[in-house]
């Protein structure tokens, strides 16, 4: 159960919103001003943003669609710090209350990936031709997905978090 955990709160970390890791962006200034784990965070969320604006060439005409895109990022973020955190901070919790808490986690992250798919849907039928490749290419994965982490059919490895699930924004 706690490798489990362990597997979804890193999936949760290492989020890359549908794309590799991108380059570092500058922090908003609204995370500068936030507590350091809650502005690290925010910044990952932020650059995550930024990374696929730049990645998917979004234009003006697009921005709104877009707009609705990345506040969904920005709210599963929050949702799932918040779960996060409170997490971390309950302490002699039983093995039913650990199981709990990590089921509303499962439930928050099927939930999050909803709405980031009902959010995406008009901004991806917004592309262009042209803009529909790269996003496809850069939300491509050929593994399953699970908790965030590609799994390879009957090897069990685990490797680096899979672009799908990365858009949900996680801490």
């Amino acid at each position: 159960m706690k490798k489990a955990l362990v597997m979804l709160a890193t999936a949760v970390s290492m989020s890359g919103a549908f794309a590799q890791t991108p380059a570092p962006a500058p922090a908003p200034a609204s995370a500068a001003s936030a507590p350091a784990g809650k502005a690290g965070h925010e910044r990952n969320v932020e650059d995550r943003i930024a990374y696929l604006h730049a990645q998917l060439k979004i234009t003006p005409a697009q921005e709104t669609q877009w707009n609705a895109f990345a506040d969904v990022m920005r709210g599963n973020g929050e949702t799932m710090g918040q779960l996060f955190q409170q997490r971390k901070a309950a302490t002699n919790v039983t093995a039913l209350d650990d199981m709990k808490q990590y089921a509303t986690i499962a439930q928050a992250h099927a939930d999050g990936m909803k709405k980031l798919v009902d959010a995406f849907d008009p901004l991806y039928n917004s592309l262009s031709p042209e803009q529909k490749k790269l996003a496809d290419a850069t939300f491509h994965h050929s593994d399953t997905v699970d908790g965030g982490h590609r799994h390879r059919h009957g090897k069990g490895k685990v490797g680096k978090s899979t672009p799908a699930s990365d858009a949900i924004v996680k801490p």
